[in-house]
C-alpha cells in the first residue's frame, strides 16, 4: 500500500481533497480485485463516468463508484457476492494491504423499473489516508438486463500509484462509442449535472467526432430498449430540470474536480452536440499551435509524447491543473520566472506541452489579452491558478489525450524533474515483485499461515515462501515462510 505523502502529492497536483484521491486509488484495486476473479472477468462489463475516467480518459472529473453490466443474472445472489467479495478482498489485501472489512460490506436488493433484480452494494475500505469515524465507502451498481449493442473491449485501467502491478490491470468494458451514448440517453432521461458535463467533454474529445453515426445509431438501440424517445436539444431545453441541473452544478461537480467550470458554457454548447449527432455539422479540426513559431535554441524533441496518463510531474506548479483547465477550457493565471529573473502574472489560454532537445518542457499558450503565442518553461513556472472564465479555443487542446495499453509502458519515460530547491523531485518507489493479475480458473486453493503475524494467504501451487506484507493491524510483517494449514477444492 503506498504512503500518506504519495496521496497527498497527488492531491497537490489535481488540486483536490486528500480523500477524494485516496477513493481514486481504491477504485483501481478494487477493478484490479474484479478482474483477478475468473468468474467476474468475463461477465462484469464496467460503465459510466468511473469507466471514462479510469479507462479512457485522463483528465476528468474524479467519480466515486462502479457500475457494471453482469452476463450472468445468477450473480445477483446474496450469497455468490457474499463469498466472491471475500476473495476479492483478501487478494486484495495480499497485494497492497487495503483493508475491505467484512462488516463494512452490505449488498441490497431491489427491483428496478423493469421490474427485474439489480443490487446497490457499498463497500467499506480502509486505506493509507485513513480518517477518524467512519469508514468511506464504495458504491457498487449491478443490473443483469441491459441491452449491450457493441462489443465490449478490454481497457488498461488508469492507476498512477506507485504500486500499479507491472504488468497493469485491465477489466472488460463498454465501448467508446457506447458510453456516449448512455450518457445521451442518461441525460435524456434524468437530467443530471454530471450527465451534461460528460456529454459535453465527450463531444470535445477528438476521438468522438468520428464516430457521430455508430453513437446515433447505438442511443437509438438504448433509447428503444428504454422505451423512450431518442432525445433532442428541444425536448431538453423545454424540460424544467433544466432550472434544477444549474442550481445543482456547483454541488454536484465541485468536489469532483479542481474548479468548476461554468454552467452556461456548457450548456450553451449543447446545441453543436445536437448538430453533429444529427449530421447537421462537421466539426472543423483546428490547427496545432506553434506554426510559424520560432523553435528554441537546439529545437524541439519532436519524437516526446506527453504522458497519456495523470502524473506526478515533480516541478513547482501543478501541471495537472492546466491540463485540467485545458480539458475544460479554461483560462489560466500564470505566475512566472522570466530568464532575466523578472516575475510577472498574466492570463492565458493553455494548448500543449513540448519538450525541446535539451530536455525542457515548454507550455505553449496564448496570452489572453493580446492573443500572441508564447511558450513558457515549465521549471520557471512559479504557480498556476484555474480560473472560471472560459475561452473558445482557436488552436487544437493537445493537453489531453485518451490512452490504449501500449501508453502504459511509455510512462517510464517521465519529465525531468524541476531544479527548484522549494520543491523537491518526486521519487519513484522502489520496484515491487512481479505478480500475477489473474487467478488460475480451477483446482486446489492451498491456504498458508505466516509465522511471524499468523495472517493467510491462499496459494494455487505448494508454495509457501511468503513476501514482506501487511498484518491485520497494518503493520509491516517480513513474511519470508508460511506454515501449510488445510487445502480447498
Amino acid at each position: 500500500m503506498i504512503g500518506r505523502d504519495e496521496i497527498r502529492e497527488f492531491a497537490r497536483e489535481f488540486q483536490l481533497d486528500v480523500h477524494v484521491v485516496e477513493k481514486d486509488y481504491v477504485l483501481g484495486w478494487l477493478l484490479a480485485g474484479v478482474a483477478a476473479e475468473p468468474e467476474l472477468r468475463e461477465s462484469w462489463i464496467f460503465k459510466g463516468g468511473t469507466c471514462l475516467k479510469k479507462c479512457y480518459f485522463e483528465t476528468y472529473r474524479f467519480s466515486e463508484d462502479l457500475d457494471f453490466t453482469l452476463r450472468d443474472a445468477k450473480h445477483l445472489d446474496q450469497a455468490f457476492l457474499v463469498e466472491t467479495f471475500d476473495r476479492i478482498g483478501e487478494w486484495i489485501y495480499e497485494q497492497c494491504g487495503i483493508e475491505l472489512p467484512r462488516e463494512l460490506r452490505r449488498f441490497e436488493f431491489f427491483k428496478n423499473p423493469r421490474g427485474n433484480p439489480a443490487v446497490e452494494g457499498r463497500v467499506g475500505y480502509r486505506g493509507p489516508h485513513a480518517r477518524a469515524g467512519d469508514a468511506p465507502r464504495i458504491k457498487l451498481d449491478l443490473a443483469a438486463d441491459e441491452v449491450i449493442v457493441l462489443d465490449p473491449v478490454r481497457r488498461p485501467v488508469h492507476h498512477p500509484y506507485s504500486d500499479r502491478p507491472e504488468e497493469g490491470i485491465q477489466v472488460l468494458c463498454y465501448a467508446y462509442e457506447e458510453v456516449f451514448a448512455e450518457k445521451m440517453r442518461a441525460l435524456a432521461e434524468r437530467q443530471r449535472p454530471r450527465d451534461l458535463y460528460d456529454v459535453i467533454h465527450l463531444h470535445r474529445r477528438s476521438e468522438s467526432r468520428q464516430e457521430a453515426t455508430l453513437v446515433r445509431s447505438t442511443l437509438a438501440r438504448k433509447c428503444e430498449f428504454k422505451g423512450i424517445p431518442v432525445p433532442t436539444l428541444r425536448q431538453l431545453s423545454d424540460r424544467p430540470e433544466r432550472q434544477a441541473i444549474e442550481a445543482e452544478w456547483d454541488q454536484m461537480l465541485a468536489h469532483q474536480l479542481p474548479v468548476c467550470p461554468p454552467f452556461a458554457e456548457f450548456w450553451a454548447e449543447l446545441p453543436r452536440v445536437f448538430e453533429w449527432l444529427e449530421a447537421r455539422r462537421e466539426v472543423a479540426r483546428l490547427p496545432a499551435i506553434g506554426a510559424g513559431f520560432a523553435p528554441p535554441t537546439g529545437g524541439m524533441d519532436t519524437g516526446w509524447r506527453m504522458p497519456p496518463m495523470v502524473t506526478r510531474w515533480g516541478y513547482q506548479t501543478s501541471l495537472e491543473a492546466i491540463r485540467f483547465a485545458g480539458a475544460n477550457r479554461l483560462l489560466v493565471d500564470l505566475d512566472y520566472e522570466a530568464e532575466n529573473g523578472e516575475r510577472s502574472t498574466r492570463t492565458i489560454e493553455p494548448y500543449a506541452l513540448r519538450r525541446t532537445n535539451d530536455g525542457n518542457i515548454l507550455l505553449f499558450a496564448l496570452r489572453a489579452d493580446s492573443g500572441a503565442t508564447r511558450a513558457y518553461r515549465v521549471d520557471r513556472i512559479l504557480g498556476a491558478r484555474v480560473l472560471q472564465r472560459t475561452f473558445r479555443p482557436r488552436f487544437a487542446v493537445e493537453l489531453t489525450t485518451g490512452f490504449t495499453a501500449g501508453d502504459v509502458a511509455h510512462m517510464s519515460d517521465r519529465p525531468r524533474a524541476a531544479s527548484h530547491a522549494a520543491f523537491a523531485p518526486v521519487r519513484r518507489a522502489a520496484a515491487r515483485p512481479a505478480r500475477t493479475l489473474f487467478c488460475a480458473p480451477s483446482g486446489p486453493t492451498y491456504i498458508y499461515e505466516c509465522i511471524y503475524c499468523h495472517k493467510r494467504f491462499n496459494r494455487k501451487s505448494m508454495d509457501g515462501a511468503l513476501n514482506p506484507h501487511k498484518d491485520k493491524r497494518g503493520w509491516d510483517c517480513p513474511g519470508r515462510t508460511g506454515v501449510y494449514k488445510q487445502t480447498k477444492y
